[in-house]
């Protein structure tokens, strides 16, 4: 996202866009990648509401989630875009809070990957999550990216 300190994150956090909704899909390429056809649209404040549950020392994943409101809403899976999207808007709209913090920064992207969309990306991130005794790590030589070590021993269960 660019410009996030013009944007009011609380008002897009806020706006259900006609969500939550299921929608069949009929691309068979889509269909056999995720496992059926009917595909859930969460709303932004599903994903702000699921991210506060995590406790401190607890870590959470971006298909977690997904995989939580798919289960949730009967449907075959949760739609992967705007999953990460509204993942990056409840992070935003909790640091452009006072009050009721989200803790956004307990929420890895897959195999733990640090998130670089979050309000002072990788090392804001890294940061919170050593305070939390987690351990960062670094991996790849020209296109780096920041892992969680053994991310999958703090994983919350929804």
């Amino acid at each position: 996202m660019a410009d996030e300190e013009k944007k009011d994150f609380n008002a897009m956090l806020n706006d259900s866009k006609d969500m939550p909704k299921i929608q069949i899909i009929t691309d068979e390429k889509s269909i056999l990648k995720y496992g059926g056809d009917r595909m859930y649209f969460a709303p932004p404040m599903d994903y702000d509401r699921v991210m506060r549950l995590v406790p401190f020392g607890k870590l959470l994943t971006v298909g977690a989630i997904r995989e939580y409101f798919a289960r949730q809403s009967g449907a075959d899976f949760t739609e992967p875009i705007t999953a990460g999207i509204f993942v990056s808007i409840a992070a935003w709209a909790s640091f452009q809070r006072t009050d009721r913090r989200t803790p956004y920064w307990r929420t890895l992207k897959a195999g733990g990957e640090l998130n670089a969309k979050f309000p002072g990306g990788i090392e804001a991130q890294k940061e919170l999550l050593e305070k939390e005794g987690h351990t960062v790590i670094q991996k790849g030589r020209t296109n780096i990216r920041y892992y969680v070590r053994d991310y999958e021993k703090a994983l919350f269960e929804l």
